[in-house]
């Protein structure tokens, strides 16, 4: 009898697709490729109506930062946006594509690789401090297998892609993730797990969707010049970390020690950045 992915368990499901993006079935199954890779990408626009290669906007007009709450937006919003684009871009390549075949499985390795909605505490304050604990994640037994630090830096790259593409396409990828952790919300109610795991993991998706969908509206009122700043900020800091030498350890120590050099910069940085997003 033939199987088809429906019939794979959970856990078979998460190993298929993570032999997927190591390239272990590269000469079985053609690897899928990132929308915002895509040619069409380049030209998108917000509608309710999406592609099969594009994921569609949010399916109403986004309402403006004042009328979400009172207070100023964080100054470092742009760098939050670079985290959670991170883990974006990861879950996607890990499911080749289809987070519906796993909305917990996504959503669960959404809030690992992101510090941003993972975390209740600890934000990241630079870009590199954004990045850096992307990379750590990736770096981290759960993933390590998938190809460490050079696998990881990849995921850089789509940051810029996406960043390099606008505001449009950045608007549609947050609504992708929303959605993504909203339908693993939902599927959560019905899986078999502790009532307080499946409580826990519950608040901390309900916390990661509000965000998601606040910073969405932040960049949706955004100037579109200030991506391509963005992006090559973040260039700039992959370049500086693929210009260390050494083994993984002593690349994430070096790491840490560039953190703690710039912490005394960090007001200044929050000001370049506030004046890009003003």
């Amino acid at each position: 009898d033939r199987v088809s992915f429906d019939d794979l368990s959970v856990e078979e499901k998460k190993r298929f697709q993570r032999a997927l993006v190591s390239g272990e079935l590269s000469k079985m199954i053609e690897p899928w490729e990132p929308w915002w890779l895509k040619p069409s990408a380049r030209t998108i626009s917000l509608s309710n109506e999406g592609t099969q290669l594009i994921p569609p906007g949010p399916g109403s007009p986004l309402p403006s930062v004042s009328k979400l709450s009172s207070t100023e937006p964080s100054p470092l919003l742009a760098i939050h946006l670079v985290d959670i684009l991170y883990s974006y871009c990861f879950t996607l390549r890990l499911y080749n594509g289809n987070w519906q075949s796993d909305a917990i499985g996504s959503a669960l390795d959404v809030l690992s690789v992101s510090s941003v909605l993972g975390r209740g505490a600890g934000q990241p304050e630079t870009v590199l401090e954004a990045v850096s604990y992307c990379l750590e994640q990736i770096c981290s037994p759960t993933y390590r297998h998938m190809g460490g630090l050079q696998f990881g830096l990849g995921f850089i790259d789509d940051v810029i892609s996406l960043l390099s593409l606008g505001t449009s396409a950045l608007v549609c990828s947050l609504s992708d993730l929303h959605s993504l952790i909203q339908v693993g919300e939902s599927e959560l109610k019905s899986e078999k797990r502790k009532k307080s795991r499946r409580v826990e993991i519950s608040s901390k998706l309900k916390i990661a969707e509000r965000k998601i969908y606040s910073i969405m509206c932040w960049v949706h009122e955004q100037p579109g010049e200030a991506w391509t700043s963005l992006a090559a900020i973040v260039g700039a800091e992959k370049s500086s970390i693929m210009e260390l030498e050494g083994n993984e350890q002593s690349v994430k120590s070096t790491i840490r020690l560039k953190l703690e050099a710039r912490f005394s910069l960090k007001k200044l940085n929050e000001s370049s950045l506030t004046f890009l997003f003003s």
